[in-house]
């Protein structure tokens, strides 16, 4: 499947890019990378093709030499906690996230809890293209132990929040890993909870996993209909938060990032850390707040490098993947429903009236398909067509694709690192400039495929 790591992990249609035989060979490359011994914490989500990948993963682990602490269904962030709880060598959730059911992968953690950098991934992409990694003799082969972990997770959350207030929320876990553990959870720090989608089915039937706000319309519509004071809405493997307003209406992810990262600066002058195609809405609200934003590339191992090395209070992306390095390195979407709580309970406002005061920006999204093997291609040539394209442009960043503002707003092509797309986004002032700049950039784009 030519290379094997995206944006966030290995990930592909079953069958087509991500194989058993794959995923035990990744596995036997892992055992390699970590020097043919230690445990590693292994989860999945509750795909379909989930227990099957399981078990070549472990399979590949055990004949390296690892030990295997299996945790069963469980969403992402938790593997990254059982892995510092259990002080783990690494961690491996077995999940593609929000993409659709046909989709899987495998996300890989190191000793910290934090993702797989690029330089360890390449460290595995050699091992693996070499094959050179070893087997060991039959007395050496590891063992797998079975643990709930969940109890621990659970209770360590709910022990970092008080609420004053018993809030009214709806969750929606879209038939995914967040059944398991998000209604419990918020039960536990003493919500009212009504749960939608909330049993785990690999072929997920109450709605796509993508929480978007076409794929929402239930959610809005019972926050509305039980005069709940918030909605809740989590991916396939719970790593990422969405959030719904008392009103019924999906909370933008960039202003709810603003809020929830302005609300958790420290001190004067403290950093947070997100992506490039984040709105300028971030810097306006964390910088009313005294604190400075640090822009990085597109994913959430982009954002815990940035992280670390700024030594930033926390960091996210608009898609509701947040770090709070406090608590641990991976993006936690369960601990990002505790926080948008908080935020509520210590303002004491309304979700609508803590949004009603932010700057109004536009932005708009499009997905152009472009097959793996020419999207390189397009983005070597769409540096120059976008110049021409917006010779107004007054800079341009090129952390993550190519970002190029304007005076009124800017526009960002990249590519997508775990789907066949070319992403343009775009911001402006008002709704029919930021049409205008979507319908150039993508015309550009698509002049070149």
């Amino acid at each position: 499947m030519g290379r094997l790591f995206g944006t966030s992990g290995v990930r592909g249609v079953v069958g087509k890019q991500i194989t058993p035989q794959l995923v035990m060979d990744l596995g036997l490359s892992l055992a390699a990378q970590l020097g043919n011994s230690g445990t590693v914490v292994v989860g999945r989500d509750p795909r379909t093709s989930s227990d099957m990948l399981e078990g070549s993963l472990i399979s590949g682990l055990l004949s390296g030499g690892c030990e295997v602490c299996r945790l069963g269904v469980v969403p992402t962030p938790v593997v990254s906690f059982a892995v510092r709880m259990l002080r783990a060598k690494a961690g491996a959730m077995i999940t593609a996230s929000h993409n659709p059911p046909e989709y899987n992968g495998v996300k890989l953690f190191d000793a910290s809890g934090m993702a797989y950098t690029p330089v360890l991934e390449g460290r595995i992409e050699r091992i693996y293209s070499g094959r050179k990694w070893r087997q060991v003799n039959w007395d050496e082969i590891g063992a797998v132990e079975e643990l709930n972990v969940l109890p621990d997770y659970v209770g360590t959350l709910a022990g970092r929040v008080q609420l004053t207030k018993e809030y009214k929320v709806v969750v929606d876990c879209g038939n995914g890993a967040a059944s398991v553990v998000a209604p419990l959870l918020l039960r536990e720090v003493g919500c009212k909870v009504i749960s939608l989608n909330a049993q785990p089915d690999g072929l997920f039937p109450g709605r796509p996993l993508e929480p978007s706000p076409e794929n929402l319309t239930e959610l809005c519509r019972v926050v509305r209909s039980t005069e709940a004071d918030l909605g809740i809405a989590h991916d396939g493997d719970a790593d990422r938060v969405v959030v719904v307003d008392e009103k019924g209406v999906v909370v933008p992810g960039d202003e709810i990032l603003a809020l929830v990262a302005a609300e958790h600066l420290n001190r004067e002058g403290d950093k947070m850390v997100t992506t490039v195609d984040a709105s300028n809405v971030v810097e306006e609200v964390v910088g009313g707040r005294g604190g400075k934003v640090i822009r990085t590339k597109v994913g959430d191992v982009s954002v815990a490098v940035e992280i670390r090395r700024h030594e930033a209070s926390c960091g996210g992306e608009p898609c509701g993947a947040w770090i709070f390095p406090r608590f641990g390195m991976a993006p936690d979407g369960l601990l990002g429903a505790l926080k948008v709580l908080e935020l509520l309970n210590t303002s004491g406002k309304r979700m609508s009236e803590l949004l009603a005061p932010l700057p109004d920006y536009y932005m708009l999204r499009e997905k152009v398909p472009c097959p793996e093997d020419r999207k390189a291609k397009v983005m070597a040539l769409v540096s120059k067509r976008l110049m021409k394209e917006f010779s107004e442009a007054t800079g341009v960043l090129r952390v993550d694709g190519i970002r190029v503002n304007l005076l009124d707003g800017w526009v960002l092509v990249r590519a997508s690192g775990t789907e066949p797309y070319i992403r343009v986004t775009v911001e402006a002032r008002t709704p029919g400039r930021a049409e205008e700049i979507l319908r150039k950039a993508t015309k550009s784009v698509k002049r070149l495929l």
